[in-house]
């Protein structure tokens, strides 16, 4: 590979063009090109056959120009591009930077990881199937996604009568293997009740297994199976055996009638579908496998241009093609690492993608895509059968889909633009303020003082870069104190970061910065150690409070030498907007969008600053329960609320219990349980007595 950048504009310079290389300059050769902003930062990621014919188009007439990429081009201020040898070293090049650096105009096709799945986790001693969403874990097997949960709770409840693997949690496994009863599952035969030992560990895998296999399409040959099983029992007169398998038989039909047949031959393919306007697209995606649809999933996502393309005059199959290239680039892409990380996921890819549209470079893809699964991918549109309808079908659910989200986003849409314009006029700035910034304090008595930050782009919330102060210096000077702290710890790094080289790697957070857990649904995404996400500033700074701190944050701006950062303070009572040494508030009307605008900002702040008080306030108090018990370090605390869940559960526990957690001893174990009870003495209770208070 070989890489060119041109000259980048002055910082804060945004006119269309001005940064246009010379065509001459431009190779004419396949590779990959990326736009950046006045501040360095990655806002587009785009390959091309011919780099010199698909860069000089982006600097056409801007009338011409699809509305999003004229956005994006009055927006870079740099363009660099790196020359491929081939078509799939592009295709691989390009996904790994837009994973890499997120650009804000590159449509993306996240999974929200809102679609469920059903979960086996092989890697536990007593496997167990449940409903999950989120990421994948090594040695738990996925089946899914589906569009529902309920769709998956109602086949598992069909299937445990077959197949009566535990679903219970551990906890509850741990408290029934105490109390040495088994759950109402296990009496309704709809478990095999492994916590009370009715099953060895070796028969409930088996059992699993045999329920994975179903799942993943060895259905029929069960089906067969069960059937032999109850003819022989039934010869053998066991009447009472044949009638259980003929019910099992019946279950398991059910379950298989959940999931419609579409295809008699076996065929193992995806079925890909959009619906789209001028400025978003709608995709739906069936996953068939055996010939049955096992899972469903879509998104929304705005469009990008078409080369070529003039408003009004929309080429369908060049609109969809494109499409089609985008989402396969993408989708297959993150199977594959999700793959990866899941031992026994089986192959990303299937043996066949059905579209609606080749991209001209389909080869290339079909060739990436073959190399993802290990074995050749079909890549091809269907023209005739039971294939195409069921992609007529797809297609009409890609209608819909883009018909609801409208319905839903109309009047949002309008709302944020119109909060925005507001914003700019009612505070005179000199830009609609696309990124804010808010900071929030939380304690309570001055106790546990910590700070929240989070980050609206064009009026919604980028949970990615939202950040979580542990508040040091300033603890006991109060909020105006606090709000200076997080300031010039937030724009120190601002300004260390974008003063270094452009290619150096820089760390997603201050040492000393905390961000939320990855692992709740509600927490952003885990930051990415090589880009710079603190060296991207907000057009408009807001602090919860009044004058005095909006002048302590404006004040801190002004000693770091950062001018060009609009700063308010929103006050709760009477929801005032003060403006840094300004001696009246700026009252905003009651009903206009800029105020809402503001609110949405300030609460999000607020709650996300509450819960990270909350997660520290809930750390202490578990700590000093445990802080009473003689010799014991932070690794073993830990150990024991990970084994017993919380204090509470491990005040119920017995000294046998205790010692069975890893690293502890029996008099280890004696003296935890002494220290939490005030006895040393294991004081054995009678079985009947133990039940009853059980």
């Amino acid at each position: 590979m070989s890489t060119t950048r041109h000259a980048s504009l002055s910082r804060g310079t945004s006119r269309s063009g001005s940064f246009r290389p010379s065509p001459g300059s431009i190779p004419d050769a396949p590779g990959v090109y990326k736009f950046r902003d006045a501040h360095g930062r990655v806002i587009y990621v785009g390959k091309a056959k011919s780099l010199r014919s698909r860069l000089s188009s982006y600097f056409a007439d801007p009338a011409g120009l699809h509305p999003r990429t004229r956005q994006m081009v009055n927006t870079a201020a740099d363009v660099e591009w790196t020359v491929v040898t081939t078509e799939v070293e592009a295709l691989q090049l390009e996904y790994n930077w837009i994973k890499e650096f997120d650009p804000r105009f590159n449509v993306r096709y996240r999974d929200d990881k809102s679609y469920p799945v059903l979960a086996v986790t092989l890697n536990e001693e007593f496997p167990r199937p449940h409903v999950y969403r989120g990421p994948r874990k090594k040695g738990v097997r996925y089946f899914g996604p589906y569009a529902h949960a309920w769709a998956i709770r109602e086949t598992l409840d069909l299937l445990l009568r077959v197949f009566p693997a535990r679903t219970c949690s551990n906890g509850v496994f741990r408290r029934h293997k105490q109390i040495g009863r088994p759950c109402l599952l296990g009496y309704i035969d709809k478990c095999s009740a492994p916590c009370v030992g009715d099953v060895s560990p070796e028969r409930h895998r088996e059992i699993v297994e045999q329920l994975c296999d179903f799942l993943a399409g060895r259905t029929e040959s069960m089906v067969r199976e069960l059937e032999r099983e109850m003819a022989a029992a039934s010869e053998s007169l066991d009447f009472e055996r044949a009638a259980r398998l003929r019910d099992d038989i019946g279950a398991l039909r059910r379950a298989m009638e959940k999931q419609a047949v579409v295809f008699s031959d076996g065929t193992d393919a995806d079925v890909v579908a959009f619906a789209h306007d001028e400025l978003e697209a709608a995709v739906q995606v069936f996953h068939v496998r055996g010939g049955r649809v096992r899972g469903q999933r879509g998104w929304v996502v705005d469009r990008d241009e078409v080369p070529g393309e003039q408003d009004g005059e929309q080429d369908v199959t060049a609109v969809r093609a494109q499409l089609v290239e985008q989402f396969l680039a993408q989708f297959y892409g993150e199977q594959a690492e999700l793959a990866a990380e899941a031992e026994g996921a089986g192959p990303p890819v299937p043996r066949e993608v059905l579209v609606p549209a080749l991209p001209e470079d389909a080869d290339a893809i079909a060739q990436w895509l073959s190399g993802l699964r290990g074995s050749k991918v079909r890549l091809r549109v269907p023209r005739r059968g039971d294939k195409r309808a069921l992609a007529e079908t797809v297609e009409r659910n890609a209608k819909e889909a883009l018909t609801q989200h409208k319905l839903r986003r109309a009047s949002d849409l309008s709302s944020r633009s119109a909060a925005l314009n507001e914003l700019q006029d009612l505070l005179g700035l000199d830009t609609a303020p696309l990124r804010i910034e808010c900071i929030d304090i939380s304690h309570i008595q001055g106790a546990d003082v910590v700070a929240s930050l989070v980050v609206f782009e064009d009026g919604i919330p980028r949970k990615s870069e939202y950040r979580r102060f542990a508040i040091k210096e300033a603890a006991e000077k109060g909020d105006v104190a606090s709000i200076a702290e997080v300031v010039r710890r937030r724009f120190a790094r601002y300004l260390a970061e974008a003063e270094a080289p452009s290619g150096t790697t820089g760390t997603a957070r201050a040492a000393e910065d905390e961000t939320d857990n990855p692992g709740t649904t509600d927490a952003p995404e885990p930051p990415d150690p090589k880009q710079r996400k603190f060296a991207y500033p907000p057009n408009l700074l807001v602090v919860d409070g009044a004058g005095p701190q909006a002048t302590a944050a404006a004040d801190v701006l002004g000693d770091l030498g950062i001018t060009d950062i609009a700063v308010i303070g929103l006050a709760k009572r009477l929801e005032e907007v003060w403006l840094p040494g300004d001696e009246f508030p700026v009252i905003l009307p009651r009903t206009a969008e800029a105020l809402y605008l503001l609110q949405r900002v300030r609460d999000e702040a607020h709650r996300f600053a509450i819960r990270y008080h909350r997660d520290k306030r809930a750390k202490r108090v578990r700590a000093s329960e445990l802080d009473a018990v003689p010799g014991l370090g932070k690794a073993r605390k830990a150990a024991l609320i990970k084994h017993f869940g919380s204090v509470k559960k491990l005040k119920q526990a017995r000294v046998a219990d205790i010692a069975e957690v890893k690293g502890f001893g029996q008099a280890t174990a004696e003296t935890v349980y002494a220290a939490l009870h005030g006895t040393g003495q294991d004081t054995p209770r009678d079985p009947q007595d133990e039940d009853g208070q059980q």
